[in-house]
């Protein structure tokens, strides 16, 4: 069976643009391959959405172009992106095909018809006799309630610890689906641990929901997953035939700095195998660029001299020190980036950090307050005071003159 595979489309107000333009394009791409299912393993929202607004209606027509072309599977992703309820509308979405939403832990079986056929329970008690396709789906998990019950401290365990068992808990079922000559695919939205960020991190952390080895327990053909954008695969072959577990990836590129390409997965299952390619959308190009300290605008200019910018969205980046901050330029940093599609200015500022000396206040003499700051500064007093000498003795012209005189004798020859 081909499937194609969509995940963390992030619908919202300020990723509308990108999401809108790359997952328009992987619908198209998907219909012309003959996608026979369609699978978006979560977050197709990036926040709570009003009904009115115009991502919402944009989610719903793209999801209803899709229908007309294939069954399509939604599942639950993470809460804080689609709070609970957001995809109950989908339910009542017209299409040539039906849409079904995944938003409890089940089993989903695909028909001849095209028709989906979900489980009572968790799993099914016997396949139905129709099906050509059996969908495992396991949505987000609420943490929080794992923790009420079982203890924060001891949540992020007993989580990996019961999914682990839920998984196990499907192999049967895809046994029997194997027997009969069924796909057999498991759909999930979580972090494997050991998987690599979007950022090129690693996410080796004991709170993430699944292991590799835990999701190949399963012995499902395949094994789709949501929440990390960047796209990456596990296999194994074993008694269960050849496996693989696939992140599609974020649709679009939402931030800067993300690595990869972006796009969908088109899978082909089979009952013993399974395979994907990805298949990229025009996703924005993004570039950064870094200063240590003031950005330096000659650098600036020869670093988009070197790049193209022209529609890219592009990141400028410097630190600077507290008293320097009304020194850098922006409007000329975003004179000379005049081409881009976009542009994003981030300062960050170093404080000053000064530090108290007890008791300053009461001392009688600017020298001994002088010396005294001076220790808790650790510099060296002796300039200082002279410094504070020569003030409190000789006329500001004199200071002056002295100054030229010392000027003059440093740069004769």
């Amino acid at each position: 069976m081909r499937i194609a595979h969509f995940s963390d489309l992030h619908y919202g107000t300020r990723t509308l643009d990108e999401a809108e333009r790359c997952f328009g394009a992987a619908i198209e791409r998907a219909v012309a391959q003959g996608a026979q299912a369609a699978v978006m393993s979560g977050d197709a929202t990036d926040h709570a959405l009003d009904l009115h607004s115009p991502a919402a209606a944009r989610l719903v027509e793209r999801v209803r172009r899709l229908a007309d072309h294939c069954p399509v599977l939604l599942l639950q992703g993470t809460y804080s992106h689609e709070p609970p309820g957001t995809l109950d509308v989908f339910r009542s979405v017209g299409g040539r095909h039906p849409i079904h939403v995944a938003d409890r832990i089940q089993q989903v079986a695909l028909t001849r018809e095209g028709d989906w056929i979900a489980s009572p329970q968790w799993r099914f008690g016997a396949l139905p006799v129709r099906a050509v396709a059996l969908f495992s789906c396991l949505p987000t998990v609420n943490k929080a309630t794992v923790a009420a019950t079982a203890g924060a401290t001891h949540a992020a365990q007993a989580v990996g610890e019961q999914l682990a068992r839920l998984l196990r808990g499907f192999a049967p079922s895809h046994r029997i689906a194997r027997s009969r000559g069924l796909p057999t695919i498991g759909v999930s939205h979580g972090t494997v641990f050991g998987c690599v960020s979007e950022h090129g991190v690693p996410m080796a952390g004991f709170d993430h929901e699944f292991t590799t080895g835990a999701l190949f327990a399963a012995e499902a053909q395949a094994f789709m997953l949501g929440h990390i954008h960047q796209h990456q695969t596990w296999a194994q072959q074993g008694l269960a035939g050849a496996q693989l577990i696939g992140y599609a990836g974020s649709i679009g590129r939402f931030h800067y700095g993300e690595e990869g390409e972006k796009g969908f997965l088109l899978w082909e299952v089979g009952t013993d195998s399974a395979c994907c390619t990805l298949e990229p959308t025009p996703a924005r190009r993004t570039m950064d660029i870094v200063f240590e300290g003031r950005p330096d605008l000659d650098a600036l200019r020869e670093a988009v001299a070197r790049q193209d910018i022209a529609g890219a969205s592009v990141r400028v980046r410097w630190t600077v020190a507290e008293e320097d901050r009304g020194s850098v330029d922006r409007g000329a940093i975003q004179r000379i980036l005049a081409g881009a599609a976009e542009t994003k200015l981030e300062g960050r500022i170093v404080p000053v950090v000064r530090t108290r000396m007890a008791g300053i206040s009461r001392m009688a003499r600017m020298e001994d307050k002088l010396r005294a700051w001076a220790q808790v500064s650790e510099v060296n007093p002796e300039p200082l005071v002279r410094c504070l000498a020569a003030l409190e003795e000789a006329t500001p012209e004199d200071i002056a003159a002295d100054l030229l005189r010392e000027r003059d004798a440093e740069t004769s020859p």
